[in-house]
């Protein structure tokens, strides 16, 4: 069997012979098999075998030649190959190579007259699915082969969808997003276009988790992927990155206007509601755009400074989009400085506490302190908490950061015990973070640190904000009873602010109030907020609470809440924070 035919493929249908009992592919949907064989005698012969396994199972098509096997291959309809390694064409596993590159997704199986062991490993893991030798096979043997090289084939293409795709959605996932972006970059300036990346973040959407729960949340996201394959253009592409986060790609992009122009088509695709069981839900969305103009642009990077821009477009509110520019790259830059050197600063004992006076509101005599950190930057000086506070929030820092500002503020008060005073001993008082208030070796943390420094927990109070507290009313209300029962004392901090107030002060076991500075400083002139002021107080009192003022930078302020009744006072008025020493003077 030496002569090869003329033609270059032969399209067959096997159907002359009846069935036998081994029969494995399905009668109702023939498998389209294609065999490249250039010895025309052993191609019958495949033909024969498979006509014996099953004359309705398989649909087989012919090439002689590599060359006639990739135009079949590129045409789509192929379920398995069987690949003869002698071609004129093509020799070895070069064969094997070329057919992989045109169809990935179709499995191989090896059919030759080697019977060469270390080539058929070699076949193996080059992507054969099996590697059978002629003269070793039988009808049943090779139906059998194809049928499991297919199911293979199907799960491993399967497992690398699940790899590179979200679960939930089925849109890239992060990975992928990185690998067509990193491709993407390659290309940026040979057409003179743009690379641009959106990130999109949907506004309150832990509001729809809360009220609908997590079912609604996911069929929101679902919808919402949805809608954005509808409005991207081809081409591009749409990945989640986890919890309510997306990002998009867009290529060959004109420059800043037209990426504008495609977060505006997005906002107003997903600014229509979408009904969720039978429950209508808005998803407004906060964009950030970035955009790489030029080649060397590294992925991580432009995805990061989307999701600054994003952050910009939420703090104007939301529903906006924000486009990252010098100035936000500098914040940016400066950002990552401060991270980086929070992480020093701990070990370098870079951080200093000082403390600001809480007086009575009637005698101006001290009451306590509130502990509040600063960060003696060795070349910026010293640095507020507005500026590092957020960043230790993020990095996960805050916690490290918190077990010192409250160590450190029970040796101060440990000490301050030492010396006797007429109106008792000093308060002291530590803000305790949203992140801190989650963590879960919280209580025993502060607990040891109690016992470590030798403070009296009754002269220790801890402030945490009702925003924090909120998240989940569950576990924050056992979180404080455990502190409770070290002995602590507990001050609900910027208290007005949050959405759900005298929610707060009717779960959470506190013993003080503290008046947000917003409601403080309007006080002298507004009745509307002195009203407020005043019903909070005549609360906290009815609830046996202690209520401290905040902010407080005028004599009429302090007369205003001196006659509603407030029991503290703290603010500028009396005292900026500093050192211990400024507080014992």
């Amino acid at each position: 069997m030496t002569s090869r035919p003329q033609s270059g493929a032969v399209g067959q249908t096997l159907t002359s012979m009846p069935p036998t009992q081994d029969v494995t592919a399905p009668a109702k949907e023939a498998l389209r098999v294609l065999s490249v064989e250039d010895n025309p005698g052993d191609a019958i012969l495949v033909r024969e075998m498979l006509r014996d396994a099953s004359p309705d199972g398989f649909v087989l098509r012919s090439a002689d030649r590599l060359s006639t096997a990739v135009e079949c291959l590129l045409d789509g309809a192929v379920d398995c190959v069987l690949l003869d390694l002698s071609l004129p064409d093509a020799e070895g596993l070069e064969a094997l190579a070329q057919v992989r590159t045109v169809a990935l997704d179709v499995p191989i199986i090896v059919l030759t007259g080697r019977s060469d062991e270390v080539l058929a490993v070699q076949a193996v893991h080059e992507g054969a699915q099996d590697y059978l030798i002629k003269g070793q096979v039988d009808a049943r043997l090779l139906s059998r082969s194809i049928n499991y090289a297919i199911e293979r084939k199907r799960a491993e293409v399967e497992l690398a969808h699940q790899a590179m795709h979200d679960a939930l959605t089925g849109l890239p996932n992060r990975a992928l997003f990185y690998d067509r972006l990193g491709q993407a970059l390659n290309r940026v300036g040979r057409q003179g276009t743009s690379v641009a990346v959106l990130f999109l973040d949907l506004d309150r959407f832990k509001n729809v988790n809360d009220s609908l729960g997590h079912g609604a949340g996911d069929k929101l996201l679902v919808a919402v992927a949805e809608r954005l394959g509808r409005v991207l253009r081809g081409g591009d592409t749409a990945a989640r990155f986890g919890g309510d986060e997306f990002v998009l790609l867009c290529e060959d992009v004109s420059g800043e206007r037209q990426a504008i122009a495609i977060a505006e088509r997005i906002a107003a695709e997903l600014d229509a509601p979408f009904v969720i069981d039978s429950d209508e839900v808005f998803a407004r969305t906060s964009v950030g755009i970035a955009l790489a103009t030029e080649p060397g642009a590294r992925p991580e990077a432009l995805i990061r400074d989307a999701d600054a821009a994003m952050y910009r477009a939420k703090e104007r509110g939301g529903g906006v989009y924000e486009v990252f520019d010098d100035q936000m790259r500098e914040r940016a830059v400066r950002r990552m400085a401060t991270e980086n050197a929070l992480h020093r600063a701990l070990d370098r004992g870079e951080f200093v506490m000082h403390y600001q006076p809480i007086v009575h509101m009637t005698t101006g005599a001290l009451y306590g302190v509130e502990a509040l950190a600063r960060w003696q930057h060795p070349e910026r000086g010293l640095v507020m908490p507005g500026e590092f506070i957020e960043a230790a929030e993020e990095t996960g820092l805050i916690i490290a950061l918190g077990a010192w500002a409250f160590e450190t503020a029970c040796r101060q008060s440990a000490e301050w015990a030492t010396t006797a005073r007429e109106d008792g001993p000093v308060r002291m008082s530590v803000n305790l973070s949203a992140r801190q208030c989650g963590h879960p070796d919280l209580v025993a943390t502060f607990g040891d640190i109690l016992r470590r420094t030798g403070a009296d927990p009754a002269s220790v109070c801890l402030e945490i904000t009702e925003t924090a507290l909120m998240e989940d009313i569950a576990a924050s209300t056992g979180m404080l009873s455990a502190l409770k029962e070290l002995g602590l004392t507990l001050a609900l901090d910027d208290f007005g602010t949050g959405y759900s107030s005298l929610r707060a002060l009717q779960h959470f076991p506190v013993d003080v109030v503290k008046i947000d500075r917003s409601f403080v400083e309007p006080i002298e002139h507004d009745p509307q907020e002195a009203a407020i002021v005043a019903a909070v107080i005549s609360l906290s009192h009815a609830l046996g609470l202690r209520t401290v003022a905040e902010g407080i930078e005028t004599i009429a302020q302090v007369d205003r809440l001196r006659g509603l009744g407030c029991d503290l006072a703290q603010g500028f008025h009396f005292a900026k924070p500093g050192p211990p020493e400024a507080v014992r003077r």
